[in-house]
């Protein structure tokens, strides 16, 4: 089953048929939102607002740990997280699409981990996981490729055949916000060769490995990032590119939902194997 994160401007997808919502508890407190699952082109998909459907976590607060919980929970094994960022790199400009296949964490106080040895929460659920958390095992994942690159190669060929604008690859920098980056801070970024920056796509991709999920990372360019727009950042500008996008990024959402094949070829679900010390 497909879960969709809707970030910035996304938080809802229509066409869910038979739309129900989900309270999901988690040993780490309660998701974002009530998770919406429902059937998509003839598929089950799970939705959840990333900052809830009155925007009120700020991306440094946003419970990624029982988000991705509570979506593992109620069935889902992809996450596709749709986020918001701003350009670095000049060939990439407004309304471009990103297909995500790295990242650069520069975020401080998040919780992005599930593993915390001998403290670890002791959940009942039989996942690979929830038995190393009992166990109390400190683990080491990988994130040679942090993304799903199933997800990933589908969704390249839904943005060439929808003949929208994208990158098949993007690095993602991800800053603690709420504020906007500076100027001298973007330059830094564009240096150690990011081609993005946003707020939400760390831990969330980390945590989703933690739990042997595919993950995938749609971001689309709201904006050119601080010091290479050239007038202020505000969040009018942001909710503005994402509201021309949206009738675009549900289309691409569809099409995943319909092209996704049942079988998972990647080795996603085998994240966790020898990273246990």
């Amino acid at each position: 089953m497909l879960a969709v994160i809707g970030g910035s401007g996304l938080y809802q997808i229509e066409g869910l048929s038979g739309a129900k919502e989900i309270c999901q508890e988690t040993p780490f407190g309660s998701p974002s939102d009530t998770l919406i699952r429902g059937r998509l082109e003839g598929r089950e998909v799970i939705f959840l607002s990333r900052h809830g459907r009155d925007h009120s976590y700020p991306p440094h607060l946003v419970p990624y740990r029982s988000n991705l919980w509570a979506i593992r929970k109620a069935g889902a094994r992809r996450v596709l997280g749709v986020s918001a960022v701003g350009g670095i790199k000049r060939r990439f400009s407004p309304g471009d699409f990103v297909v995500i296949d790295s990242f650069i964490d520069l975020t401080r106080s998040r919780d992005s981990t599930y593993f915390e040895g001998r403290l670890s929460k002791k959940p009942a659920e039989e996942w690979r996981t929830a038995r190393l958390m009992r166990e109390g095992k400190v683990v080491h994942v990988d994130m040679t490729h942090p993304y799903c690159p199933q997800m990933a190669e589908i969704l390249t060929e839904i943005l060439e055949d929808l003949k929208l604008p994208y990158h098949p690859t993007g690095t993602y920098a991800c800053t603690e916000g709420p504020r906007f980056e500076t100027p001298a801070e973007i330059k830094m970024l564009e240096i150690l060769g990011a081609d993005v920056v946003g707020m939400t796509g760390v831990p969330e991709v980390v945590l989703a490995r933690e739990l042997e999920l595919c993950y995938a990372g749609l971001a689309v360019v709201a904006n050119p990032a601080a010091g290479i727009s050239e007038g202020k950042l505000t969040s009018d500008e942001v909710l503005q590119m994402m509201g021309q996008k949206e009738r675009e990024i549900k289309e691409v959402i569809r099409e995943l939902a319909r092209r996704l094949p049942e079988e998972r070829t990647c080795s996603c679900g085998e994240s966790l194997s020898g990273a246990v010390v």
